[in-house]
């Protein structure tokens, strides 16, 4: 992107000079150059920085790291304050991969952000152990109360059993397909594993690329670890996740045999091709199910996509039938900080956020699903989906993203990068991330003492 910045928040001041002063983290060469590139980036907008404030009475701002929830967060924010008087104003720091250690390191001045857009579990965790985040447990438990939260989703949200973020979006992990190219090949959305081979091979050989695949990005190289393990052991999947488990096991090779089958077949796209493009190849019939996050769902309909015609979700069906069904979720968290400048006003607003006129707000907006059952899905896709999840008493496991320890999951994802590049090393990529993560749970743990 060219041309002039756009003008800078005195809040966003303070980002940009704690990203520019942070020293970069230990996450390998391109972590560290992507880093380094994200700190120059940020060089011209300190010139136009001024001194960090709060906002004006009634208004408290909320930091993000997602351009495309600027307009969803303006619907909340309009929606707090008919509900309690504030209003929520959306302010988005453009470099995305500084993000979490920005946030960390304003925390420990008092020009801290007021609330943030962040991850829940672990990443949550880290950020709760700085102290600079506020309990928000009353606001749970009334909401709570009120029906106004899945009570399934708690566990993601706290630390030391305490609730230290609200739940913002329920986004559910599914497989977007092209009803109208299934009925051309005769196919219909898969209810069973040996449906779901079926109709990759049958694409296949109709001259269709089954299934998408990507490095693109970085982040998505764990989509079909996450994807195939949970559907052959949810509960393994979440032992491993959580370091109950190990990578060698044989559970995870078999895992790993089953991507690179996928791979030996010709199933996967380039790994180069990223989300969006995808989204646009299989709405035109060029490639068949693209994995992804309910939150997609605009990436196929911004390119023609029409819900019920030409797009839309099924959930995997498990590999192990004996198992207890399951599907990913990912909701990132409202977090309210201690030092922030509009302190009260953000608890209020903090108190607001899954009031059902906000989160209906929000969610129709940002056409995801919601962590408060009754507000209506945003489309008849998200009501598939939430309707599959109730109907077959779905076990929520959240996503890979943000279970275990930060910096073993972004060195993991690098794992997984290299092994869709090369998926007969399997045996040593696993053994490569068993020992990371033999090293960052004991680091971890000992932090955690």
């Amino acid at each position: 992107m060219t041309g002039r910045h756009p003008p800078v928040s005195a809040r966003e001041c303070t980002i940009y000079a704690t990203a520019a002063a942070a020293r970069p983290s230990r996450r390998g060469l391109l972590r560290a150059a992507v880093a380094g590139a994200a700190t120059t980036a940020a060089t011209p907008l300190l010139a136009a920085c001024g001194t960090a404030a709060g906002e004006p009475p009634g208004k408290v701002a909320l930091h993000g790291d997602n351009p495309g929830w600027a307009a969803p967060l303006k619907a909340a924010g309009a929606a707090t304050r008919s509900v309690d008087g504030v209003r929520l104003v959306p302010e988005v720091i453009p470099s995305l991969e500084s993000f979490e250690q920005v946030v960390k390191s304003s925390l420990r001045t008092s020009k801290t952000p007021d609330l943030l857009k962040y991850w829940s579990g672990y990443r949550l965790q880290d950020l709760a152990r700085t102290g600079g985040i506020v309990e928000l447990e009353k606001e749970w438990e009334r909401a709570e109360r009120q029906g106004w939260v899945d009570p399934s989703l708690r566990s993601a949200f706290t630390y030391r059993g305490r609730v230290h973020g609200l739940p913002m979006n329920l986004a559910y992990w599914v497989f977007y397909y092209n009803p109208a190219v299934f009925r051309e090949h005769g196919l219909t959305k898969p209810t069973t594993w040996d449906a779901f081979l079926k109709a990759a091979d049958r694409l296949k050989r109709a001259g269709i690329t089954p299934l998408h695949a990507t490095t693109s990005g970085r982040w998505p190289s764990f989509i079909w670890f996450q994807e195939m393990l949970s559907r052959q052991d949810p509960q393994f999947y979440d032992d491993l996740m959580n370091g109950r488990a190990r990578y060698t096991d044989p559970r995870t090779e078999r895992t790993m045999r089953t991507i690179a089958s996928f791979a030996e077949k010709g199933w996967f796209t380039s790994l180069d091709m990223d989300q969006a493009t995808a989204a646009a190849a299989m709405v035109h019939g060029k490639v068949g199910m693209v994995p992804g996050a309910t939150w997609l769902g605009t990436s196929f309909t911004g390119v023609g996509g029409k819900i019920g015609e030409n797009v839309d979700t099924f959930v995997l069906p498990m590999q192990n039938p004996r198992a207890k069904a399951a599907v990913i979720f990912e909701s990132s968290a409202l977090v309210c900080t201690v030092k922030g400048p509009d302190h009260t006003e953000a608890l209020r607003a903090s108190g607001a956020w899954l009031h059902p006129k906000v989160a209906k707000a929000f969610s129709h907006t940002l056409q995801d699903g919601s962590p408060n059952p009754l507000v209506p899905p945003a489309n008849a896709m998200i009501a598939g989906v939430a309707e599959t999840a109730r109907r077959d008493k779905l076990r929520l496991l959240n996503r890979f993203w943000e279970l275990g320890p930060p910096e073993l999951v972004e060195s993991t994802v690098d794992d997984l990068a290299g092994f869709l590049l090369n998926p007969s090393a399997y045996r040593k990529t696993l053994s490569t991330m068993q020992g990371r993560a033999d090293e960052a749970w004991k680091v971890w743990k000992e932090a955690d003492a």
